[in-house]
């Protein structure tokens, strides 16, 4: 093997280690400008895209120890999405270019040691974004405390009412 194709493997394998996500689609048929502005969308998200061989990635997730993603069939034109951060909105942006352009699709994913099918990186891209699942949580959380405080303020509140009805009777007679 070339020197060149031993560092570019090398530099490949150093994208999949330090990536908390990676996600392939297919870009065939985008045009460069509609491509650029995908790799402007990613960048903002803290995403990385490279157009990558679909042997090198094979072979770099080889030699990094990450047989699952080595073991992904790859065919055609092959972008690599990685990055760190939440993989949601990431997938997101790469969902709505695809319903863009509907020659463009997704391949596979990786995430936290596991192979991700096409259908799973779709589902990903569904999901809210991490702020509005902590901010839901938060709410569910919160639940059983403002439930207990409304019954209790309930029963504090009830002999007032019942006084003021009486207060109310004796002054309409």
């Amino acid at each position: 093997m070339r020197l060149e194709k031993k560092q570019l493997i090398k530099d490949i394998g150093a994208i999949l280690e330090k990536s908390d996500f990676i996600y392939m689609m297919s870009y065939k048929g985008l045009k460069v400008k509609d491509f650029e502005q995908l790799r402007i969308q990613l960048e903002k998200s803290k995403a990385d895209c490279h157009v990558l061989k679909n042997t090198m990635i094979t072979k770099a997730a080889e030699l990094n120890g990450m047989p699952e993603l080595a073991a992904v069939k790859l065919t055609g034109d092959t972008a690599l999405i990685s990055g760190n951060g939440d993989p949601g909105s990431v997938a997101k942006i790469m969902s709505d270019y695809i319903k863009k352009f509907d020659f463009l699709g997704f391949k596979a994913g990786y995430l936290d040691g596991s192979v991700l099918k096409p259908a799973e990186v779709e589902a990903i891209s569904k999901l809210p974004s991490k702020e509005v699942l902590y901010a839901q949580l938060l709410g569910v959380l919160q639940a059983p405390a403002r439930n207990l405080v409304s019954v209790l303020n309930a029963k504090l509140a009830s002999p007032v009412y019942v006084l003021s009805a009486i207060k109310e009777k004796k002054a309409q007679s």
